[in-house]
């Protein structure tokens, strides 16, 4: 059985499912937030211990100005309300990116719920905000070259430690929901020897009966490491 420590997830498919529905986009990442939080408690019942999100890209920017405001109003609102329970269930929160992207006010949010989880215990869930995985990487070349470090002691192991969670082991598995196969910029550096799943479900419909599934079938893989 392979232990599984770190599930990351690239929550796709809330627009396709409004869309469907005949609801505005809105709709469908209202709902999605909905089965975050299911999954949130799920990953808790499991044992997971860590639990990293994709909620917002470096290339979601570009979608149109209506939905990305509607999107951090959303995020703020949520960190306005819903920390405490996020905190009650023992929930240490990060979040990752560029954040600085954002406004001072959602900023100021993210830094108050970090401090007010930072002590939690149970699990900790990551959201990546204005996040990309080759932006992260360069992000760690500027740290590096502001350090002056000799060449010869640039490794893996040095630009690991200058991610944006130098402290969180590599996901051992990523789930990809709303049926496209790629990881578009998702956890580029960290990825490379993760499990991947994709399911055709469009996120909000994600369901603890797929959850479990997908678990099963991570069990039952051998995982080599290109051994």
């Amino acid at each position: 059985m392979n232990k599984l420590n770190h599930l990351a997830i690239i929550m796709d498919g809330n627009r396709r499912w409004a869309k469907k529905r005949g609801l505005p986009a809105f709709e469908g990442h209202i709902h999605g937030y909905q089965t975050l939080k299911k999954v949130g408690d799920w990953c808790l019942e499991k044992g997971i211990e860590i639990l990293t999100v994709y909620a917002f890209s470096t290339e979601n920017w570009k979608r149109p100005k209506i939905e990305v405001n509607f999107l951090i109003n959303l995020m703020q609102k949520i960190l306005k309300n819903d920390i405490n329970e996020f905190n009650k269930k023992g929930l240490k929160m990060r979040f990752i990116g560029q954040l600085e992207k954002y406004p001072k006010k959602l900023n100021q949010l993210i830094k108050q719920a970090e401090k007010l989880t930072k002590n939690n215990k149970k699990g900790t869930l990551i959201i990546c905000l204005s996040y990309g995985g080759r932006s992260e990487i360069v992000d760690a070349i500027k740290k590096i070259i502001k350090k002056n470090i000799n060449l010869n002691k640039i490794t893996e192991k040095l630009i690991y430690k200058n991610l944006y969670s130098p402290d969180v082991p590599e996901p051992d598995l990523i789930v990809r929901t709303g049926g496209e196969m790629r990881l578009s910029n998702f956890l580029t550096w960290q990825s490379v020897y993760s499990e991947l799943y994709f399911t055709k479900t469009l996120w909000p419909d994600f369901s603890k009966k797929e959850f479990n599934k997908i678990l099963k079938e991570y069990n039952n893989h051998q995982r080599r490491f290109g051994k």
